[in-house]
Order: structure tokens, then C-alpha cells, then sequence
């Protein structure tokens, strides 16, 4: 017996957003008009207007006016509660910048997984452990996790020659982020990986993000404390 017929609304909603969400609409894309999508459709533009309205709520899709609507662009700005680009990190102390992918590993997720992504539904995804350098020294160790639900396109990058922080933020719009920011000392393998003293004291950034519903990424950055700081400029709530 087949389920309930989706209204023309849901339709029009469910083709977009997938479109933005699997990559077809990259970001910057622009959307087709509203008379296009009304004709497309055979529709009024009063209704493709309301997709468009949620799809820009829900932070997938810019409307700008006189211009038309685009796939939102990730951002990528060097503060507390930005997405960052560590290479640019590392170029603005003007010291060379050098990526090492240490291990990826394309896998069924586990119940610990889930809980890092913020998801209940088992899923494949890629788990990715690098080293970001700066000069000699290691200026970072990244663990990164990667669903394949929410980016399939990931399980065809290798990450040999491009962090997956800087591929994610140039491929994948995001909607949301959440930020954890804590101090650990390094164990004897995090110390190993960072080519520091077991005990140093560390800063770790976790940062996971979502498309909408559907987690993207997770990933845990972890810095040599000394070396390292976390620097945000802002101004205060205006009533």
C-alpha cells in the first residue's frame, strides 16, 4: 500500500534542498528563478516563494534581492566561533605551512562515533587522523570524522595532497557549528604525534557541524598549549 501522495510544496522543498545537500547545487550555485521554478513546477510563484523563504531559514540558500537566490558558501574567518582554515593560521605567523595525513580509514560507525557527530543512525563515514605543520614543528594533530551520509563525495578523496578541514570548507555548506574548547596534557600518543613531552599541557578545539539536520563532520584539534592561542574580537548585544 503506498504512503500519502507529498504536497506540491514538499516536492519542490525535498528536490532543492537534496540538490544543495548531495552537491549537485554547489555553494555560490544560483537557484533558478521563481518564474522558472513556478513554470518547472506548474505551480504558483507564491509557493515557490515559500520553499525558497524556508530553504534561506534553514540557511541553505541566500536571497538577495534584485540578484536572485545562491547555495550559501561555507565561511572561513580565524576566530573562537568561525570555521578556520589552519594553513592560513599558519601563514599569517609567516612561517611555512606543510599537511601530513597520517591515517584515513573508510568504516561502519560506532556507538562512540555517533555520539561525536550527534547522530542515533549507524552510517558509514571516514575517519582521518593528519598533522599540520608549521616551519619544523607540528602546529597541529587533527582526528577528524567525516559522514559519509551527510558528504558521500568524501569517500572519493584521498586527502594526500589537501587538508580535510580546507576541502570541507570549500565543498561543503554547513548551517550550523558547535564549538568545545578545553585543555588536556598530552597523552603518550597525542604527545608522540606532536612531537611534545608526554604530560604537556594542550588546548583542544572540537568543532562538529551539521547541513541542516544531517551531521557533517566532527574533528578535534589539538594544539601545543604554549604555542597556541584563541583570540576573539566582539562588541556588545545591542537592545
Amino acid at each position: 500500500m503506498s504512503g500519502p501522495v507529498p504536497s506540491l510544496h514538499q516536492k519542490i522543498l525535498g528536490d532543492l534542498q537534496g540538490k544543495i545537500l548531495s552537491g549537485k547545487l554547489a555553494p555560490g550555485a544560483r537557484i533558478a528563478t521563481e518564474h522558472e521554478l513556478a513554470e518547472a513546477y506548474d505551480c504558483s510563484r507564491m509557493t515557490v516563494s515559500n520553499v525558497l523563504a524556508k530553504l534561506a531559514r534553514a540557511g541553505l540558500v541566500e536571497r538577495r534581492r534584485k540578484a536572485g537566490t545562491f547555495v550559501t558558501r561555507p565561511q572561513s574567518q580565524a576566530a573562537v566561533l568561525e570555521i578556520h582554515d589552519i594553513k592560513a593560521e599558519v601563514l599569517a605567523l609567516g612561517l611555512p605551512y606543510r599537511f601530513e595525513l597520517v591515517s584515513r580509514t573508510a568504516r561502519r560507525s560506532t556507538a562512540a562515533d555517533r555520539e561525536l557527530l550527534d547522530t542515533r543512525s549507524p552510517g558509514r563515514l571516514v575517519a582521518l587522523v593528519a598533522r599540520h605543520f608549521a616551519g619544523t614543528k607540528v602546529f597541529c594533530l587533527e582526528e577528524r570524522l567525516i559522514s559519509l551520509d551527510s558528504v558521500p563525495e568524501a569517500a572519493q578523496q584521498t586527502f594526500h595532497d589537501l587538508a580535510p578541514g580546507r576541502w570541507l570548507l570549500d565543498s561543503v555548506p554547513w548551517t550550523a557549528a558547535e564549538h568545545r574548547i578545553s585543555a588536556s596534557n598530552a597523552s603518550t600518543s597525542v604527545a608522540a604525534s606532536l612531537s611534545v613531552r608526554a604530560g604537556t599541557a594542550c588546548l583542544i578545539v572540537e568543532r562538529r557541524t551539521w547541513r541542516a539536520t544531517l551531521p557533517v563532520t566532527h574533528v578535534r584539534l589539538t594544539y601545543p598549549g604554549e604555542s597556541h592561542q584563541l583570540v576573539a574580537r566582539f562588541t556588545p548585544t545591542q537592545d
